[in-house]
């Protein structure tokens, strides 16, 4: 059955280690996707803004499923966008300001939002990733539609916060890792499958015709709907586990060397998990 959708996750997984990749191999690929009509999707925790920034001219061409799922557009059509209610913005602020070894990014429909007492170092990294982004005295001035809340941890303790959010705003917000230190909190069920299943119903495909690739804890229900998922090589072993096929790593082009083998028929890839590209 031939591919109709590919999903792609960008940090750790389409982007390299300097943030980028092969435009000029990536352009070639995509207009061919356009050609066999393969619809291609980037799902990511990052901000619609971002996100856009990375394919000059085909960005209004493409799909995003920004905000890990919580923002799907589609060609420049807003399909769906989360809204966190007020009082629930408002009780997980509470709880999370508590913790002083974690940054905070209230993720807002029009821009995204920092405390003015964030450190300028960590106010110019957190710029990189999203490209509308303000200060605020206190989150309780900020007036926009929440998507999501975005926080930055030591690496260390990322695996234990996830447990203490998940005890202490469980009720409200599902916390997910989205790798290297990175916690996304997101509504229950608002996650990138449900934005892929809400492109899956209007185009009326099914999982047999999607491929995705991923890296982190925030890609798991992505690569558990399509049939043919992928691992990253660099990815979390709970990634690897869950996926069928794993990835060269983002470092080596992984996500292009599997659809030019996809489109090339070439085989099988000389990892743990090998499948035969003519399977497709």
């Amino acid at each position: 059955m031939p591919i109709k959708l590919i999903a792609v996750d960008m940090d750790g997984t389409f982007l390299n280690n300097q943030q980028d990749y092969d435009r000029e191999r990536f352009r070639k690929q995509y207009l061919r996707m356009k050609e066999e009509g393969i619809r291609f999707v980037v799902a990511s925790g990052n901000q619609y803004f971002q996100l856009k920034s990375f394919f000059g001219e085909f960005q209004d061409e493409i799909t995003y499923v920004a905000e890990n799922g919580a923002f799907v557009v589609d060609q420049g059509e807003e399909l769906f966008s989360a809204n966190i209610p007020g009082e629930v913005v408002k009780a997980v602020t509470e709880e999370i300001l508590q913790h002083t070894q974690i940054s905070v990014v209230l993720c807002g429909k029009e821009s995204a939002y920092v405390l003015e007492s964030l450190p300028e170092e960590s106010f110019g990294i957190i710029n990189r990733y999203y490209h509308r982004l303000k200060r605020v005295t206190t989150f309780d001035v900020v007036d926009d539609q929440i998507l999501k809340f975005a926080l930055a941890c030591p690496f260390e303790e990322t695996e234990g916060l996830l447990e203490l959010l998940q005890s202490k705003i469980g009720m409200y917000m599902t916390p997910v890792s989205s790798g290297h230190g990175d916690i996304d909190l997101i509504l229950p069920g608002c996650h990138k499958a449900a934005g892929i299943e809400l492109l899956q119903e209007k185009w009326g495909l099914n999982p047999g015709e999607m491929m995705a690739f991923g890296d982190g804890g925030n890609d798991i229900e992505m690569l558990r709907h399509v049939s043919y998922s992928f691992a990253m090589e660099n990815g979390s072993e709970a990634v690897k586990e869950i996926a069928k096929y794993i990835a060269p790593p983002n470092t080596n082009n992984g996500v292009l060397e599997v659809i030019d083998q996809y489109f090339d028929k070439q085989g099988p890839f000389a990892n743990e998990k090998q499948v035969m590209m003519d399977a497709f």
